[in-house]
C-alpha cells in the first residue's frame, strides 16, 4: 500500500488532483489508516496510469468516470468520441493556417486595406484560395469554437444583425 505522496510523485500529480479524483469517484483509496490517510493498491496505480493517459488524450474526466463505470463497457467510443473532436479542431486551425499564408503572401494587399470589412475580407480569403464551401466550414467552425467570438468578429466586419443573425443560424445548421 502506497500514500497519496507516492502517486503524487510517481505520475506528477499535485494531492489537490488525487484528492479530486476521489471526490469525483474516479479514483478511490483502496483503504484509510487508523488516522484516516489514504493508501493505494497496486491495482490503484495501474488504474490512476489509465486515467493520466486517457488525459493526456484529452478525454474529459465525466467521460474518464463512465469508462470505469458500468455505463461503458469498452473505451472505443469515448475515444473514437475524442478523435472526431481532434479531427475537428485540425481541420478548423487548417484553415486558419491557409488563411494567415494566404495573408503572408499577399501581404501588399493586407497594407492596402486600410479597415477591414465584409467586402475586403471575403476578397481576401477568397484571393488566398478558399472556396464558398470553405466559407462556409470557416463560419461552421467559429460557431463551434466560440460562438461568441463568432459575433463579435462579424460584428467587427461590419454585418447587420440580420446578417448576422443568418450567418451564424446556417453556421449551425450542420449541428442539427
Amino acid at each position: 500500500m502506497y500514500p497519496i505522496g507516492y502517486l503524487c510523485k510517481k505520475f506528477n500529480l499535485s494531492r489537490s488532483a488525487l484528492l479530486y479524483y476521489d471526490s469525483v469517484g474516479i479514483l478511490k483509496a483502496s483503504q484509510r489508516t487508523p488516522s484516516n490517510y489514504r493508501m493505494y493498491s497496486d491495482e490503484d496505480i495501474a488504474k490512476l496510469g489509465q486515467i493520466c493517459s486517457y488525459r493526456e488524450a484529452g478525454i474529459s474526466l465525466e467521460d474518464i468516470r463512465k469508462l470505469f463505470s458500468t455505463q461503458e463497457k469498452s473505451p472505443e467510443r469515448v475515444l473514437n468520441k475524442r478523435l472526431n473532436e481532434l479531427n475537428s479542431d485540425i481541420h478548423c486551425l487548417r484553415i486558419q493556417q491557409r488563411i494567415i499564408q494566404g495573408m503572408l503572401k499577399n501581404n501588399d494587399l493586407l497594407q492596402n486595406v486600410p479597415i477591414v470589412n465584409t467586402e475586403s475580407f471575403v476578397s481576401l480569403l477568397k484571393t488566398i484560395g478558399l472556396d464558398e464551401q470553405q466559407l462556409e466550414e470557416f463560419h461552421e467552425e467559429f460557431e463551434k469554437i466560440s460562438s461568441a467570438e463568432h459575433q463579435n468578429f462579424l460584428e467587427f466586419l461590419g454585418f447587420d444583425e440580420k446578417e448576422i443573425f443568418y450567418i451564424r443560424k446556417q453556421s449551425r445548421k450542420s449541428e442539427d
